[in-house]
């Protein structure tokens, strides 16, 4: 039965405050006042809307700027971290490259030369033979 009664108490609450809200909108309308005060009210009110909505924009706007300038930075140290690391891979690789060719231009000349010799040796032993 208590929840009964809250929650009735919460639809009395909530009807009063929209009634509230339509009483003063028709207070405003059927007020004794000129047009022409009544209309300064109603461009009064309009224009603290406005200046409210302007300067929850304004925020809303700095916060943005802001979210911007951290994410920018956050972004351009990751960009710099992640090209330092291709760069010093790159630099690996190219020194194994460089040794990778250092050997194997050695082990080219050695070849050229075990040929040699062995071509030697053999033009010696076929010279001997012949002779």
């Amino acid at each position: 039965m208590s929840k009964e009664e809250n929650g009735s108490a919460a639809e009395k609450l909530t009807f009063l405050l929209i009634g509230a809200g339509i009483g003063a909108t028709l207070a405003l309308l059927f007020a004794p006042k000129s047009g022409r005060e009544l209309r300064t009210d109603i461009a009064d009110l309009s224009r603290k809307g406005l200046d409210v909505a302007g300067e929850g924009a304004r925020q809303i706007g700095e916060r943005a700027s802001d979210l911007y300038d951290t994410s920018r930075g956050k972004v351009s140290d990751i960009y710099g971290t992640a090209r330092e690391r291709v760069s010093s891979g790159a630099d690996l690789v190219s020194d194994l490259a460089a040794r990778q060719k250092d050997q194997l231009s050695a082990a080219i000349e050695a070849g050229k030369l075990a040929y040699k010799e062995e071509k030697r040796k053999s033009t010696a032993a076929t010279e001997g033979q012949e002779a």
